[in-house]
């Protein structure tokens, strides 16, 4: 983890209010459904890249 505990349950929290707020402009057409995925992907990314859940450039491999 990169982060500690008490940081990664803040900062999922905030995740969460963000995901809110995209979907809501979403939904009021304020933005395209193409920018709130790219907006939450990305946000989504770095928040697992804090729990250490995520390397760039590194494929993820099914195995």
């Amino acid at each position: 983890m990169r982060a500690s505990q008490d940081f990664i349950k803040q900062l999922e929290l905030l995740y969460e209010t963000y995901e809110k707020e995209v979907t809501e402009k979403l939904k009021a057409g304020i933005i395209e459904e193409k920018t709130a995925k790219t907006y939450l992907r990305h946000s989504s990314t770095f928040v697992r890249w804090c729990r250490n859940d995520f390397e760039p450039g590194i494929r993820k491999v099914n195995k």
